[in-house]
């Protein structure tokens, strides 16, 4: 693994790192290709059961690296490809890890930044961060299923005007159109981030995988095969030691002690 993604685990908890500090951990091939490799070895973790995306440095991701597209403007169109495709297989990477992701966020969330952050489960941002599409102002249509997560979350207008119009939004606007869990002080933003973590961590984890499983496919999934499926979940985490500890733990009036099988 190159050294533009870092990734360490302390327990349960890992934590992925975008390091490309020098220019706001913008994505060039070699950060994308990371992702990718990188989000495709978590799948198979036994040990993980929460997953926290952050960047080095002064912002989470500042979108592609607008400076290489323009030293290749005459043939990146012939690159996008292999390059939107390794981008997108970590993006579905992301919604099939059977674990909660955070993305803890600061300064600039713009591009595929924001459709990364979208992806994530959870979202945390302090009170620095400015999210924008982006796109539209390099004449661009988004990637990183911009187009898929925002008309779910805000809706189709309201998504049209954020991709179209690319407007940048402070961390409150982004709370309140539900881009963004919480807001924080930015001295607070690690520790409260830690906390989400540690507390999903120590959560119902295989119960999580199939509500995450659940949630990504409701749009997409007729309503009979839905509720098919929703009950299906239910039996399997029925099976579960998990289920015998939380009912024991709720007749037992004590906290339960959830092991994740």
């Amino acid at each position: 693994m190159n050294d533009t993604i870092l990734f360490e685990q302390h327990g349960a908890i890992g934590h992925l790192t975008f390091n490309r500090p020098a220019v706001f951990n913008a994505m060039n091939e070699e950060l994308m290709l990371a992702l990718r490799d990188m989000s495709g070895r978590l799948l198979s973790s036994t040990t993980l059961r929460v997953l926290v995306v952050k960047g080095a440095g002064k912002a989470f991701i500042a979108g592609g690296d607008v400076g290489l597209f323009h030293q290749r403007k005459d043939v990146i169109a012939d690159e996008i490809k292999p390059l939107g495709d390794a981008l997108h297989e970590a993006i579905i990477n992301i919604r099939n890890l059977p674990f909660p992701v955070i993305a803890q966020i600061h300064g600039a969330v713009a591009g595929a930044g924001l459709s990364l952050a979208l992806a994530c489960d959870f979202a945390i941002a302090d009170d620095s961060a400015q999210f924008t599409t982006a796109y539209a102002r390099i004449g661009l249509s988004p990637d990183g299923g911009s187009t898929y997560f925002l008309p779910r979350i805000v809706g189709m207008k309201k998504a049209a005007e954020l991709i179209m119009l690319s407007d940048a939004l402070n961390a409150a606007q982004a709370l309140e159109l539900g881009l963004v869990n919480r807001v924080v002080a930015a001295d607070r933003l690690a520790a409260e981030t830690q906390l989400l973590a540690e507390r999903l961590a120590s959560g119902a984890t295989l119960a999580f995988a199939h509500a995450k499983r659940l949630i990504t496919q409701s749009f997409n999934t007729p309503l009979a095969q839905h509720l098919d499926d929703e009950i299906a979940s239910f039996e399997a985490c029925a099976r579960t030691d998990d289920f015998k500890e939380g009912v024991t733990a709720f007749v037992e009036k004590r906290k339960p002690l959830f092991r994740g099988h």
